[in-house]
């Protein structure tokens, strides 16, 4: 049984993004680590790129910081083995294409396997392209998680029916980031997702307070947030650990 799918086992899953590295690998453990405990199902961990599409502004700033910072694919997977050492949370890394083609699309997938990556998602690669990535994937034992955004319409079912580990359903039209409603037609991107797979899916993209979290929660199996947890990183620094935990438990308290 895909790990993944642990996460959806003790009734809604709250699945929080971070970006490694920023603004160093320590904050970014000690982060995962107040995730963990303060009730995190699942960590979506974001490996560095200097041209991040599919993020607003808010995680952009992340990547640089990062990268500016001086973090490496390879110093990622050994913070990935060390917090393997204790926590057994399931943990997806989010990233591009060009990262793990850079890597060796092969090479990138057996270290996630030797480190204990249990899924992998990659926003600039579509439904049609996806077969780059997975035979490797299958091989090392990685789901590929896929993505449906509100422009997916006739291909709904399609990527539904092929899904590994949970769905990410895109919210919004757009990049990642806060918005103050969310008003794409979700119920009906939900209704056919059901009907073509029993694989768990949660929404992401532009969640970032706990009513909006329980709404999508109500909707989905779960909630994804990455630009509000990015922003209190922003704000606190090597301080901010603790803080990403109290508000990882208020979402959670919120969908359960």
């Amino acid at each position: 049984m895909s790990n993944i799918k642990k996460a959806f086992e003790n009734g809604k899953a709250f699945i929080p993004f971070i970006t490694c590295g920023d603004p160093d690998l320590d904050t970014t453990e000690a982060a995962v680590r107040e995730m963990v405990k303060n009730g995190a199902d699942l960590i979506e961990l974001g490996i560095p790129f200097s041209d991040p599409t599919a993020e607003g502004p808010v995680i952009q700033g992340a990547n640089l910081r990062a990268l500016e910072g001086g973090v490496t694919t390879d110093k990622i997977f050994e913070l990935v083995k060390r917090i393997r050492k204790d926590i057994d949370t399931p943990m997806v890394f989010m990233t591009y294409a060009n990262v793990v083609y850079s890597y060796g699309t092969d090479r990138f997938l057996a270290a996630c396997a030797g480190t204990g990556i249990d899924g992998l998602i990659l926003p600039d690669v579509p439904y049609e392209e996806k077969e780059e990535f997975l035979p490797a994937c299958h091989k090392h034992g990685v789901d590929l998680v896929s993505l449906i955004a509100p422009t997916s319409k006739n291909r709904i079912a399609m990527i539904a029916k092929e899904a590994e580990g949970f769905l990410y359903i895109v919210s919004s039209l757009g990049v990642t980031g806060m918005r103050s409603k969310i008003t794409t037609d979700l119920d009906s991107i939900i209704e056919v997702v059901r009907a073509n797979t029993d694989i768990p899916c949660a929404i992401g993209f532009g969640i970032s307070t706990p009513e909006q979290a329980r709404k999508m929660a109500d909707l989905s199996d779960g909630a994804i947030v990455g630009s509000a947890i990015i922003k209190i990183l922003e704000q606190y620094g090597t301080e901010a650990p603790g803080h990403i935990g109290e508000y990882v438990r208020s979402i959670k308290e919120a969908i359960s």
